[in-house]
């Protein structure tokens, strides 16, 4: 594991150090190298953040299940807790839409 994060930590490195190079070479279509860097740095924020809600919703979702069909008489206070949590995370996709906006400075 040690040997694999040190290989990735490198190859981030130097990919980041490679960037100013790259940002300023235009294509056939006229964009440049940093405009798809953007894109593609955007579409990997907000899909990691949907992808980090949609198991974290399912779950919370599940615990909330399992445990009101343990106790029903808890359902009141799972409930209650069971939608803070909702809302906490669906917060956190909602935060890689505004984190993809800034990368792309709209």
């Amino acid at each position: 594991m040690k040997k694999l994060m040190t290989r990735a930590g490198l190859f981030l490195s130097s990919v980041m150090f490679a960037l100013p190079a790259l940002a300023e070479e235009t294509s056939a279509n006229g964009m440049s190298t940093g405009m798809g860097l953007k894109l593609i740095g955007a579409g990997l924020a907000i899909g990691l953040a949907v992808v980090g809600a949609g198991q974290g919703q399912g779950h919370a979702a599940k615990g909330a299940i399992e445990s009101i069909g343990r106790n029903p008489q808890v359902y009141n206070k799972v409930f209650t807790m069971f939608l803070l949590a909702m809302a906490l995370i669906e917060f956190q996709a909602i935060l890689g839409l505004i984190i993809s906006f800034i990368i792309l400075g709209k």
